[in-house]
């Protein structure tokens, strides 16, 4: 299954965020919330922004491969979203604005292709005989 192949990268993204986030609170002391602290707030929000975006994502690319959609069509979408994910991650801890930007932008048309695409790859005919 190729959805899994991407399911496992961002998997590994996810942690990669987790512990950023585990990094920011020990360096500054904080146990809970970000205590106001710029570094733990981007690290959190990088980490909540992905984990967010990641399971919708993963739901759609996976029905468009259970729909066999084409191969390649996949492999575009799912490294899409990894890509975006990374660039999105990549600029809020080094805080750049036209990073995230862009990140969030290449993750927003990667939904909405996947919505599209399952709506167009959809088995219409079986949904028919209910």
């Amino acid at each position: 299954m190729i959805t899994a192949l991407y399911a496992s990268l961002l998997a590994l993204l996810i942690v990669w965020l987790s512990l950023n986030v585990i990094k920011a609170r020990r360096k500054h002391k904080i146990r809970y919330g970000d205590g106001d602290n710029k570094q733990l707030i981007c690290a959190r929000t990088a980490h909540s922004n992905t984990v967010q975006y990641t399971p919708l994502a993963l739901l759609l690319l996976l029905m468009l491969e259970i729909n066999h959609a084409s191969i390649w069509l996949i492999h575009i979408l799912g490294a899409s979203l990894l890509i975006g994910r990374i660039i999105y991650a990549h600029a809020l801890l080094k805080e750049r604005h036209s990073g995230r930007v862009t990140g969030m932008k290449i993750t927003l048309y990667t939904l909405m292709a996947l919505a599209i695409l399952n709506l167009i790859y959809l088995p219409y005919d079986k949904l028919l005989n209910l």
